[in-house]
């Protein structure tokens, strides 16, 4: 098992985005279809590309997000000198903003529902799966991490653009898209066309509030027919992960620390549905958990938070977590 350590390292890893390629433009209608909708294949993540951008954009991201490490330490290590909430549920209400060319870009508000269903199935620990967690892994599972995801509001804008990328215009009213709802007291939601077969990206805390929160591409929101096999809303429930200060389980970095002393160290990332006890090549050749939402395993796969993530997500609500707004009485 990995310990807290390598905060200064980890302030490089801020912002995430889970992808099969990285574009850099919007394509507009006018342009015909794009080249780079590529099919989804399996998951991959922009982390870094996203993340060097945004620090050369604003130089002060990697103090606030040191700061909300210590903090998270903090919190931690004594959680009980923390206030969170009297009976324990932090309920997060959801903004989701639908940006839609076609008809079955602008998705239902059933499919919106079952993607709100799933958030509160995971995060509770009564996701039917649930029931699926190895033995060896059952003494760390997370259970109920005490979050509960609310639908406030679903805003939709026509646009004439056939794709969105990882710069974040879609978040913007003057890029086309739609700016974020009060993002300092609900998790706004960006529902669109991501292009080069991206499947969504978040946010960490400490980000500028103007692009806070978390874009899904139409294909893997909610429970869905069609997008298989990120069709049954766990792509949301990893990136709403990022969004709660979590790291990819791997560290992004071969045997990498994901800040998090229960989860096994990982080779690297997992695809499809890997065999039961897979091990890493890491030091002690621990039995990977790839059941786990932060690996890159199929929606079919992935079904469990460690009790460690789950303390470092109840650690963004409290003092300098980063989240503190969305845990007020």
């Amino acid at each position: 098992m990995k310990k807290l350590v390598g905060l200064i390292c980890y302030c490089a890893l801020f912002t995430v985005g889970c992808t099969k390629s990285s574009i850099d433009e919007t394509t507009d209608v006018t342009n015909g279809l794009a080249a780079n909708e590529a099919p989804i294949t399996a998951r991959h993540c922009a982390s870094q590309d996203v993340l060097e951008a945004q620090l050369k954009a604003d130089p002060t991201l990697a103090s606030r997000m040191q700061a909300i490490e210590e903090a998270s330490l903090r919190f931690q290590q004594n959680p009980e000198q923390f206030r969170l909430l009297a009976n324990g549920i932090i309920e997060i209400p959801v903004v989701v903003n639908v940006l839609y060319r076609t008809a079955a870009e602008n998705i239902s508000l059933a499919q919106i529902q079952s993607q709100i269903d799933v958030l509160n199935a995971d995060y509770s620990g009564t996701n039917p799966d649930a029931a699926n967690v190895p033995t060896i892994f059952q003494g760390v599972k997370a259970g109920d991490v005490g979050i509960r995801f609310v639908l406030d509001q679903v805003i939709r804008k026509a646009t004439n653009k056939t794709s969105w990328t990882t710069n974040d215009a879609m978040k913007k009213t003057s890029g086309g898209g739609l700016n974020p709802t009060s993002p300092t007291t609900k998790l706004n939601m960006w529902c669109c066309n991501l292009s080069g077969g991206i499947l969504g990206y978040a946010q960490f805390p400490g980000g500028s509030s103007a692009t806070d929160g978390v874009v899904m591409d139409n294909n893997a929101f909610g429970v869905t027919t069609t997008g298989a096999p990120y069709n049954k809303g766990r792509t949301a429930t990893h990136e709403v992960g990022h969004w709660l200060n979590l790291r990819h389980i791997w560290g992004d970095a071969q045997c990498g620390n994901d800040l998090v002393s229960d989860t096994p160290l990982h080779t690297g990332a997992n695809y499809g549905c890997p065999a039961a006890g897979v091990r890493s090549t890491c030091s002690g050749t621990p039995v990977m958990m790839t059941m786990n939402y932060m690996d890159y395993t199929d929606d079919l796969c992935m079904y469990m938070f460690s009790a460690g993530q789950k303390a470092r997500m109840k650690a963004t609500f409290a003092t300098g977590g980063g989240r503190t707004g969305f845990a007020q009485p």
